[in-house]
């Protein structure tokens, strides 16, 4: 029998290992199997950006802070702002007509009020690249008064698009709360294909499934949600950009490790927002600096269609749902967990608080913001820890510049400590 020389030997074993190798199917995680269930509705990142891209660079030689003067400026944010509304409020009015079951025939009733609609939105579309620039330029100078700029640029930009947003898939566990996969939608993704997409994903595997619009992504632009509510929109544009920061940091860069960094990126992305765009509203708009941000995003799913009347809270109710729900999931009483959870949300539907679904995917989500002492996130010492390195750390570049060195919550409470 010929005997193999050396290579010979290697390259059988190469042809072997190639074989093998393509026989062996890895098992699909749970994200990469609602990834296949979802395909056909996911958000497509890479061509929004390209887009957006190409529009900022085009809007560059607007430079709207340097050839207006800063009344001017400000007239031209409210008019915008006042337009977004009178575009909601005739949104309105199309839908009671649809609505109305008076009306024969809609379509004819409201055509007046559809080209009334299309016109401010054109006003609105021709008017979005001077407002985005000024707010960019508004909240650049308030980051810069905080020492959070480097020779009076901010590293990166600040740089948003007014855009329809995707909407998110969240995925969770049903025997704990946990975000295991985070997938983004079309943005015009109806209802009954949502609730067929939650409901396939959670036959199939056995997990909790929500589908949640939220108010902004931080990729670069950050994309913002079109909304009425300036307070909101200042909030949300700050939010963003101190995800772009930390992504340039070990924070950032972390971001997907675990729950914990999730959280500790999220809740510090919620203090500079809440901050800075405080300062920018007293400075610039003080009639709104009162004011709640409503708006969309994490807000939006607990926004009331009326005033809740006293003493019912909001925030600590749901603190009260998601510790009891913990304590249920802790002794694996999953399905008890899960009739609370719809119990509890027909409590809030009750109270005016348009709650779709309330589901551990639910709390998943929003338990991550946790820039408030009570609310979805529970217990969890996260937020809390947050916190308090804000409150010891004097000042907000402080802050920032030491959360953003992190990558676990063990460096946090540390730090604390």
């Amino acid at each position: 029998m010929k005997l193999l020389s050396i290579v010979e030997k290697l390259l059988l074993l190469l042809i072997c290992a190639a074989l093998l190798s393509g026989s062996i199917t890895r098992p699909l995680t749970i994200t990469e199997r609602a990834e296949e269930i979802a395909r056909s509705v996911e958000f497509d990142y890479v061509t929004w950006t390209l887009a957006a891209f190409g529009e900022k660079m085009g809007e560059s030689g607007i430079a709207a802070p340097q050839h207006l003067s800063q009344e001017s400026q400000i007239a031209a944010v409210n008019r915008y702002f006042a337009l977004i509304q009178q575009v909601n409020d005739t949104e309105n009015k199309i839908q009671q007509l649809y609505a109305d079951p008076g009306v024969s025939d809609p379509k004819s009733a409201s055509a007046e009020l559809f080209k009334t609609q299309n016109d401010l939105q054109n006003a609105l579309n021709s008017l979005a690249p001077i407002v985005e620039s000024i707010l960019q330029d508004q909240v650049t100078q308030v980051l810069g008064e905080s020492g959070l700029t480097v020779g009076g640029s901010t590293i990166p930009p600040v740089l948003y698009r007014t855009t329809p947003l995707p909407k998110a898939l969240i995925i969770s566990p049903r025997d704990r709360i946990y975000e295991e996969a985070n997938i983004s939608l079309l943005a015009d993704l109806p209802l009954d294909k949502i609730t067929t997409l939650e409901q396939t994903i959670e036959k199939n595997l056995n997990v909790s499934a929500l589908v949640v619009d939220i108010g902004g992504v931080g990729i670069y632009p950050t994309m913002v949600e079109q909304s009425a509510d300036l307070s909101w929109v200042a909030n949300t544009v700050t939010h963003e950009w101190t995800h772009n920061y930390l992504t340039l940091h070990p924070l950032g860069l972390s971001y997907d490790k675990n729950d914990q960094v999730r959280t500790m990126n999220e809740t510090t992305a919620s203090i500079v927002g809440d901050e800075i765009s405080a300062v920018v509203l007293k400075r610039y708009y003080p009639n709104w600096a009162t004011l709640p941000a409503d708006g969309t995003g994490k807000s939006a799913a607990m926004a009331s269609m009326n005033a809740p009347a006293p003493p019912f809270d909001f925030q600590k109710e749901m603190h009260f749902t998601r510790v009891t729900v913990d304590g249920l999931l802790a002794e694996g009483k999953i399905t008890e967990a899960e009739q609370f959870m719809e119990a509890q949300r027909q409590v809030f539907v009750a109270h005016g608080y348009i709650l779709r679904r309330l589901n551990q995917a639910y709390f998943a989500f929003y338990g991550a913001y946790a820039d408030v002492p009570v609310g979805p996130q529970g217990e969890d010492p996260v937020g809390p820890a947050v916190r308090a390195l804000r409150e010891k750390a004097g000042s907000l570049s402080k802050f920032l510049q030491e959360i953003a060195r992190m990558t676990t919550f063990d460096e946090l409470q540390k730090a604390v400590q």
